[in-house]
């Protein structure tokens, strides 16, 4: 099964997203990784094969800093489990990053039609989709506005999905989306979460909100 946590507050985003994993770790997964975007403005994303710990280890001596950032755990539906498809998954231009629970079932139908559109793949799973339909929708009618964005996305899919968003460009906002896969958000002095139990927001929380199927 796969885990989702998200953050963006006035704490430093990494280790409280490392946390949120460790949470989901009963869960099953054989991947993990980590997207945060930092004070200048760069996305920074890494992920790798294995679990949280092996994970932790690749991090270390790399750029952990930014107060907004989101993480996975994956099993393997589509794709085996490698470091590539691995989520976070990005963009084409690297600015623009995902993570997904659930299936995209019109995902091959959405590929061709990015594909013949210029985008270019570097996973063999659906959730990566997402990140150029949100792409596609960012430069063009939703220039700017990234929930926008995210909502022209969600349109264009069919299946279940329990998504977190963050885009460089838009450096103080995680957009979360919801349709048959779960996914709860909540808010504290210190930040707002998302995760897809409440399992990662225990130590944080225990006013949660679960998001309705359709909400954004």
């Amino acid at each position: 099964m796969c885990g989702i946590v998200g953050y963006v507050g006035g704490r430093e985003a990494c280790p409280i997203l490392l946390k949120g994993l460790h949470r989901l770790e009963y869960r099953g997964y054989d991947s993990a990784g980590v997207a945060m975007v930092d004070e200048d403005g760069a996305l920074n994303v890494y992920k790798c094969k294995g679990k949280v710990s092996d994970l932790e280890h690749f991090l270390a001596g790399k750029e952990l800093g930014g107060n907004i950032g989101i993480a996975h755990t994956r099993w393997a539906t589509h794709g085996a489990p490698t470091d590539k498809n691995a989520h976070p998954h990005l963009d084409c231009t690297g600015r623009i990053a995902i993570v997904h629970n659930g299936i995209i079932e019109n995902y091959r139908e959405l590929r061709s039609y990015l594909a013949r559109n210029g985008h270019t793949f570097a996973s063999d799973t659906d959730s990566e989709v997402v990140a150029h339909l949100v792409e596609d929708a960012w430069d063009g009618p939703c220039k700017g506005d990234l929930v926008a964005a995210v909502s022209n996305a969600v349109s264009r899919l069919e299946g279940s999905w329990a998504l977190a968003v963050v885009c460089a460009d838009a450096p103080d906002q995680l957009v979360v989306a919801r349709n048959g896969s779960p996914l709860v958000v909540a808010s504290t002095p210190e930040g707002a979460y998302a995760a897809s139990d409440v399992t990662p927001l225990a130590s944080v929380t225990a006013h949660v909100i679960q998001l309705e199927n359709g909400q954004i």
